[in-house]
Order: structure tokens, then C-alpha cells, then sequence
């Protein structure tokens, strides 16, 4: 773990003196996707909601030691892959046992689908709080927003977000069936010294390449790579896609990558969406930007709205950020991605999965359904 450590350090000091450090400048201008940017994704006609609440559907919860029906009040923010020759889903769902966001508890349920569109549910959650070596880090807040990526030797990996409504930890689970999971506990648990182990953290997006029409994680600089963070977007490193080194600065804090900006959609946040993808224009880097509701809000957009920016880096230095879209290519738009849970509207996308020569973005809609959008390459950019 120190020598990877010691290697990636050494490499980040040469990588700087090899690349000027940009300004967070924007490529696009009017309503263009520029030809980096992966799109334009479109909303299929009479699909969406592709997964909502069951009020029926009931699971024996090992903490609570009685039956709970676990998807009852909201189902959103899905993973996305693909197992024998279907779209697997791994959406977050909602009991009613606490009212607010951040109250209830959140399991993962597990759907199916041949065409992306319509999609076969299982009647139990595959992943949730159990009697485990995890508990106190996922009780009584649940695990939430997955995102998962397929390694080449075909082993599953998921982060997602423990919660004990005490510190959200950015956490791993492996799976050779998306059904049955390994949890291996937070992600920057081992690293330096264990000095991140309390970090509040979320949205692991690991990096991921296209080859032969298959999805799976990549190597860069002789290591995987993922972006994670909430308020800003940062990095982290690995060599076993377990066990993460965040990357840090020469003061020993966490290197910033880019941030919020005032006056755009992303005035408040930028939140790591699906697994990042690396293209021959550089690595595209899927993220939700949320609008500020004061004076430094984008005022085209609702304030507090959540919308899907895209941002562009380095090839060879995934560090370097080079630039992002100035709007949004997807935001709320239908009525039930601008009112459900979260009442100022969300389009919180945490699933890309290239399937049948097409790529199938998969979202939240206001934390309460789940939507989905697709991207046919064969169609030239532009925004929906």
C-alpha cells in the first residue's frame, strides 16, 4: 500500500511539471455538444418512469427482525451494467420508516431488462443492512447510490454509500452475479494511516473503456483510477479496485480536480456521476451539478435543481482536468423528474451501460422513480 502510494506521488510531481495546470474554461457554445462529449442522449417516448414505487413487495430485514416492504416510498439512483446479455439495474429503494431525505432506509433492489426499457423486478433486495461486519457504518441509514463497473477477469465491483445518518462513507463490494456481494467495507479505510477513514464521502466513479463493444474498468499510468466527491471532484487511486489512495496535495489535503462555479448549473455542487469513461478525445468524466438558490445561481435554471454536465481530462494524466460543458445536457423536464421527494426537481444520473451498440444513461427523477435516456452514436451531437 506505502509503495503505491510513494510510486503515484512521484508520478503526480512529473506529470506537473509535464502539463500547465487550466482554468475551468468551457468548450461548448450555443447548443452544440462539442465532438468530446458523449451524446445527445434522448428521453424514449412513453418509457419513463422505467422503475417506481411498490407499495406490495415486503422483505424480512435482519436488523429489524420483521418483514418491511422495503421500496415502498421511493425508488432512484440506479447502477447499470450488463450480465448475460441483459441491463441489470441496482436501484436505490426507500421503506417508509422515516419522513425527510436522509431518514428512511435505503436497500438495493435488482432489475432486469433486454431491451432497457421495460424491466423485470426481483421481489427482495440484493444488497442492504445486515448483521455484518458493515453494520455500524450502514445502520439504520442503509446503503445507497451504486454505481458498478466489470473488471476484465468478469468480477463486478460496486461503491456505494454507507449510512448510519451519522458520516456517509464511500464504500466497496464485489459480486460475480450482481446478486450475491462481498462487502468490503469503505473504501479509504487503509490508506495513509487510516487518516481518511472518518471522511465524510460519497459517488465513486471508476474509470472504464469500450472494447470490442464491452465495458469494462481500465488501467491508466499502471493503475485504476476514479473520481469521487460531492462538493467538489476529486481522485483516487488503486491497484486491486478495493482498496483506494486518495489523492493529496503537498500540504496533505485532498486535491481538488474541479469545483463548483458561479453562475452555471453547478453553482453548489458537482457530484461524480456514472463510471467514467475513457474515449480517444480523453476521459469524460458524467457528473450532477447542483444550482445554488442564491444570488450566484445560474438563473436559467430552478434554483436547487440537479442537472447532468459532462467534463473532459486528460488521456494520460486523468488528474488533469482540461474542461466542461457550460450547460447541462439533460435536466428536468417531464413532471416527474420536477416533483416527488426532492420537490425542486432532479435529473441524478449514477448509470451508463453500453448495450447493443448504443449507450443507456439510467437517473434519478426528483429521488423518487427512475428514468432513463439513450445515446445512439450513430446520430451526430446535439443537445435533447
Amino acid at each position: 500500500m506505502r509503495t503505491l502510494q510513494k510510486r503515484y506521488f512521484l508520478l503526480m510531481i512529473l506529470l506537473s511539471f509535464t502539463y500547465l495546470v487550466n482554468g475551468q474554461e468551457c468548450s461548448d457554445s450555443g447548443n452544440s455538444l462539442p465532438d468530446w462529449a458523449l451524446g445527445a442522449f434522448e428521453r424514449p417516448q412513453e418509457a419513463n418512469p422505467v422503475i417506481s414505487p411498490d407499495s406490495v413487495s415486503t422483505f424480512f430485514c435482519p436488523m429489524q427482525q420483521k418483514k418491511v416492504h422495503w421500496e415502498a416510498n421511493d425508488t432512484f439512483n440506479p447502477a447499470a451494467t450488463v450480465y448475460k446479455g441483459k441491463i441489470v439495474l441496482l436501484y436505490r429503494a426507500e421503506d417508509k420508516s422515516g419522513v425527510g431525505i436522509g431518514h428512511r432506509t435505503s436497500r438495493l433492489g435488482y432489475a432486469s431488462s433486454r431491451d432497457g426499457l421495460t424491466f423485470k423486478r426481483g421481489k427482495m433486495p440484493v444488497f442492504y443492512p445486515a448483521d455484518d461486519t458493515q453494520k455500524e457504518l450502514e445502520w439504520p441509514g442503509g446503503c445507497e447510490d451504486p454505481r458498478i463497473v466489470l473488471s476484465k477477469a468478469g468480477l463486478y465491483v460496486m461503491t456505494y454509500t454507507q449510512w448510519n445518518r451519522q458520516i456517509p462513507r464511500l464504500a466497496i463490494a464485489t459480486s460475480k452475479d450482481l446478486k450475491h456481494w462481498i462487502k468490503h467495507g469503505p473504501a479509504f479505510a487503509k490508506a495513509y494511516g487510516g487518516k481518511f477513514y472518518n471522511l465524510g464521502c460519497k459517488s465513486g466513479s471508476i474509470l472504464t473503456e469500450v472494447v470490442k463493444g464491452k465495458q469494462t474498468v481500465k488501467r491508466i499510468n499502471g493503475h485504476y483510477f476514479m473520481y469521487w466527491g460531492e462538493d467538489h471532484v476529486y481522485g483516487a487511486v488503486s491497484d486491486n479496485l478495493v482498496d483506494w489512495i486518495p489523492l493529496i496535495d503537498d500540504n496533505g489535503a485532498l486535491k481538488v480536480l474541479f469545483s463548483p462555479r458561479d453562475g452555471y448549473f453547478d453553482s453548489q455542487l458537482t457530484e461524480c456521476g456514472p463510471p467514467a469513461l475513457y474515449t480517444n478525445k480523453g476521459i469524460i468524466l458524467l457528473y450532477n451539478g447542483k444550482n445554488r438558490a442564491d444570488s450566484r445561481r445560474d438563473k436559467r435554471y430552478t434554483a436547487n435543481v440537479y442537472a447532468a454536465g459532462q467534463a473532459l481530462f486528460d488521456a494520460e494524466n486523468p488528474a488533469r482536468f482540461v474542461t466542461r460543458l457550460d450547460i447541462p445536457f439533460l435536466y428536468p423536464k417531464d413532471s416527474f423528474e420536477k416533483s416527488g421527494q426532492y420537490p425542486d426537481g432532479t435529473v441524478f444520473i449514477e448509470g451508463l451501460v453500453f448495450y447493443k451498440n448504443k449507450w443507456h444513461l439510467y437517473y434519478g427523477c426528483a429521488d423518487s422513480r427512475v428514468g432513463t435516456a439513450i445515446y445512439d452514436p450513430k446520430n451526430s451531437n446535439s443537445f435533447p
